[in-house]
């Protein structure tokens, strides 16, 4: 399970799902400098995708390996696809086709005599911030779910690398109670190739006041801070062996197995990590 290296055969897919409600206008340091968390996670959404199409690159072009979706959640039951012209999902190949945006970002840099200085830096911009209104949590991962559905139904996909779903939130669901989400997380993790079904990777971008960080909890990491992070952990997939090698080497080598696919409190740094472990630990041919 879980074994089927990427192909052109044997694709997957990835799906991000990104909250920008109101809360996102709150401050976090990231690369240096405080920026808002809809702007940390917008650049760090850029670079996955800019990395994912680069995985992607040989010799003769950018490779049909995966399929990607990325979906942005606001006010009231709102879920835009965000993807070049308002795709909900496209081929690795068709994004590295399109014309890619590009942004300036600033950056604190530090010079030889320790001193730090301000620097710009041009960075890929398919996905802009934003910022606004509730979070209808629910509705996205209904959305994610008829994605992955629909997806995995296909024959060609039958054999491939079950689809991979990263929800990325600093709030609580406003559009639904906490049965209701657990009930839409489990329909997605109960789809399947004959891979293995599909996962879904819950990040919390959330303060706590003892400043503790839960970052693919094992078992005996279960003393969650509030009733919200128990929630993501019961909606989060168990990790698959193929990523406990990775997961490990982040965590530290005291790290035991099994892992859920959540985090709670998580720094920019561990955020890109996490995105990182979901998507590189599998194999590409």
């Amino acid at each position: 399970m879980y074994t089927q290296s990427i192909t052109r055969a044997h694709r997957t897919a990835f799906v991000l799902l990104i909250d920008g409600s109101g809360s996102m206008t709150e401050q976090i340091r990231f690369r240096g400098r405080l920026t808002t968390k809809a702007d940390a996670v917008a650049a760090i959404t850029n670079d996955l995708l800019f990395e994912l199409v680069e995985r992607a690159r040989r010799d003769d072009g950018v490779r049909d390996y995966y399929d990607i979706a990325v979906l942005g959640y606001s006010g009231d039951d709102e879920v835009r696809a965000l993807l070049p012209g308002g795709r909900k999902m496209m081929s690795v190949a068709e994004l590295a086709a399109c014309e890619m945006p590009v942004r300036t970002e600033t950056i604190e840099h530090r010079m030889p005599d320790g001193s730090i200085a301000l620097r710009e830096i041009l960075a890929p911009g398919w996905i802009e911030p934003h910022a606004a209104g509730s979070t209808p949590m629910y509705q996205a991962l209904v959305e994610a779910r008829e994605l992955t559905s629909d997806w995995c139904a296909r024959l060609e996909h039958a054999a491939s690398f079950p689809p991979v779903v990263f929800n990325i939130t600093d709030g609580e669901a406003t559009d639904c109670e906490a049965d209701d989400l657990r009930a839409a997380a489990e329909r997605i993790r109960s789809l399947r190739t004959a891979d293995g079904h599909v996962l879904l990777i819950n990040i919390h971008i959330a303060a706590d006041e003892r400043n503790r960080t839960i970052f693919f909890p094992s078992d005996s990491e279960a003393d969650y801070p509030n009733r919200y992070a128990r929630l993501l952990y019961d909606c989060s997939s168990r990790m698959p062996e193929v990523f406990e090698p990775m997961i490990r080497e982040a965590k530290g080598p005291g790290a035991m197995p099994p892992f859920r696919g959540m985090s709670f409190n998580a720094s920019a740094a561990e955020l890109v990590s996490m995105l990182n472990i979901g998507s590189i630990s599998v194999k590409t041919e």
